[in-house]
C-alpha cells in the first residue's frame, strides 16, 4: 500500500503532469504551451588517486546538466518566431557582408531569454517545488519534424545551458531533519 493512501497523510505525492515552466521573454512566459521539461540535475565529477594496488576516488566539482524544454508551437503567439527573436537578441544575425562582425555574448543571450523558472505544483496550483536557473541561455533549438503520416501538434525543443540552479521547497525541514543547520527552504543556494 502506498504512503499516499494513509488517511493521516494530508498531501498527494508529486505528480509529473502538475508543472509550469516560465521562460521570461517568451510570450505569456510560455506557461501554457510548455509541454515537457527536464528538471535541473547536478553531476559531481570525480578524481581518482592510485596508491600501490588500490584506487581511491574523491569528489570534484559540481556541474549542472543542460535542461530541455519542449514547447507546442501555436500559431499565435508564434513560438518559432519568439525563439528566433531570442536568438537574434542574443547577438546572432546571418552575415550580409564581410563588415558584419556582431557575435553572440553571454550577457546578451541571458538577457534575451529573460530567466527560466520551473514550478512543480499541487492540485490547488500552489508551488511545492520551484527551480530557478541562474544565467540561462538557449544553447540549441530543434524546430521539430513535419510528416504527412502524423496529425500531432508541431513542437519546438529548447536546450538550455545555465550556471547553477536554486531549488526552493516547502518541505525543507523534512528533508534536512529537525535539527536543520539553517531555517530557509532553499537548496543549492550560494547564499546559505
Amino acid at each position: 500500500m502506498g504512503f499516499w493512501t494513509d488517511a493521516r497523510m494530508s498531501k498527494d505525492p508529486k505528480r509529473k503532469y502538475r508543472f509550469m515552466v516560465i521562460l521570461g521573454n517568451m510570450p505569456n512566459g510560455a506557461t501554457w504551451f510548455a509541454k515537457r521539461v527536464v528538471k535541473p540535475s547536478p553531476t559531481i565529477t570525480e578524481e581518482a588517486h592510485s596508491y600501490l594496488n588500490h584506487k581511491f576516488y574523491y569528489p570534484g566539482r559540481v556541474e549542472w546538466n543542460e535542461v530541455q524544454v519542449t514547447l507546442v508551437d501555436p500559431v499565435s503567439p508564434d513560438a518559432a518566431a519568439a525563439t528566433a527573436a531570442i536568438l537574434q537578441a542574443s547577438g546572432y544575425a546571418p552575415p550580409a557582408d564581410f563588415t558584419d562582425t556582431q557575435t553572440i555574448s553571454k550577457q546578451k543571450a541571458v538577457n534575451a531569454l529573460g530567466g527560466v523558472t520551473i514550478l512543480q505544483i499541487d492540485s490547488d496550483g500552489k508551488a511545492m517545488e520551484t527551480w530557478e536557473l541562474w544565467n540561462p541561455f538557449i544553447k540549441g533549438v530543434e524546430y521539430g519534424e513535419l510528416s504527412y503520416d502524423e496529425d500531432g501538434l508541431s513542437e519546438i525543443t529548447l536546450t538550455i545551458r545555465y550556471d547553477w540552479a536554486i531549488l526552493e521547497t516547502d518541505n525543507a525541514a523534512e528533508a534536512t531533519g529537525a535539527a536543520a543547520p539553517f531555517n530557509r527552504n532553499k537548496f543549492f543556494d550560494p547564499g546559505i
